[in-house]
């Protein structure tokens, strides 16, 4: 596969140079992981997917002004995160209703007695999702940046472009809040006590194969 063997910026500055094949295979590298993190910010398919178009665009134009000072998958997941904020900003101010499906979710998330280990994977995924929905926007990037993708409180600080006492005061709350919601996760799994484990084995399905993104064309 052409550029199979380039590292990241090497790809990144073959792109900027002109070579029509480096950004798509940067992401066919790493598609699968920005879909994830846009899944988990957002907690919904069509928006994660909305986001992911959009930073990838964006990460398409501006691929000139990246300056090396940091991976570039930290590079991208800046501007997925940052696509999935403003998209939920803009959600915000035009409030929708949740969906029956969505409120009997994040409702059965609050009653005791729930036997999280009687439901398959999708479910347990599909549950945590809901959990992650009722939190607050910028409580729920800290978390997915920190617990879930393994990001250092200082690295998701510049990710976030904020302060890392800010980063730490929005995770703790963010686990507070979401403690009482995953009890049947810990009860059933001992492992389970973070976001992170009660996803395991649940990694979020992909969104369909696309091309990488051309001027002019829609993603």
């Amino acid at each position: 596969m052409p550029g199979a063997d380039r590292d990241d910026a090497a790809l990144l500055r073959a792109h900027v140079d002109g070579d029509t094949d480096a950004f798509a295979e940067l992401v066919r590298r790493h598609r699968d992981r920005l879909w994830a993190v846009a899944l988990r910010t957002t907690g919904d398919p069509e928006e994660a997917a909305d986001a992911v178009q959009e930073a990838l665009l964006s990460a398409f134009r501006r691929a000139g002004s990246f300056r090396g000072d940091a991976q570039v998958t930290t590079w991208l997941h800046r501007i997925v995160v940052n696509a999935c904020l403003d998209g939920m900003r803009r959600r915000r101010s035009k409030p929708t209703d949740p969906f029956p499906e969505e409120q009997d979710r994040e409702k059965g998330l609050t009653e005791p007695g729930s036997d999280a280990g009687a439901q398959d994977v999708s479910d347990r995924r599909t549950d945590v999702l809901a959990a992650l929905r009722q939190l607050s926007d910028e409580q729920r990037a800290a978390l997915v940046l920190v617990d879930m993708e393994g990001y250092t409180v200082e690295e998701a600080a510049d990710l976030l472009n904020c302060a890392p006492g800010t980063v730490k005061s929005r995770c703790s709350r963010g686990r507070a809040r979401l403690a009482p919601l995953l009890t049947s996760y810990r009860r059933n799994q001992p492992s389970a006590g973070s976001v992170q484990s009660a996803t395991v084995g649940g990694r979020a399905a992909p969104p369909p194969q696309a091309s990488p993104p051309q001027e002019g064309t829609p993603l």
